[in-house]
């Protein structure tokens, strides 16, 4: 497999939309290329939130965002979250993800972090099994609640 991992950019937005439009991912609900376009600049304000693609060839094959998170905690040491981990569906069980997560998990020693965090729905035991085959250990609790 000839994975090539890199910086998203605008043009690869309408593939990044298509994956999380698949059912196993976001149920089909997917943004307007329009409105992920005017999110998408949004990035540039923080300075270390970026997104990157998985591809072969010309191929847009999974996609994660990572921001890196500067602290007055931990003794200032950076933490990064990833986010939006999705693989097409079509292309699941090839070790894409995996190699995601090893990117990902690059950036955020590279960023000098002291930790890589994620969160996943309860539902979704699948994903939870493949984030502890790469070492990912559940902490603590997650809370979530509507603004």
């Amino acid at each position: 497999m000839s994975l090539v991992i890199r910086q998203a950019d605008t043009a690869d937005l309408p593939a990044v939309l298509a994956l999380y439009a698949q059912l196993d991912f976001n149920n089909g609900n997917v943004l307007s290329e329009q409105a992920a376009q005017q999110i998408f600049a949004e990035f540039a304000r923080y300075p270390s939130y970026r997104l990157f693609i998985a591809t072969e060839g010309s191929v847009v094959v999974g996609s994660y965002a990572l921001l890196v998170m500067h602290n007055l905690a931990h003794g200032g040491t950076p933490s990064a979250v990833v986010e939006d981990v999705v693989v097409a569906s079509d292309q699941q069980g090839r070790g894409i993800g995996r190699q995601l997560m090893t990117h990902a998990k690059d950036q955020a020693r590279a960023a000098g972090c002291y930790k890589l965090a994620l969160s996943s729905n309860r539902q979704r035991h699948a994903a939870h099994a493949f984030y502890e085959s790469l070492g990912f250990d559940q902490h603590g609790l997650s809370f979530v609640i509507e603004p």
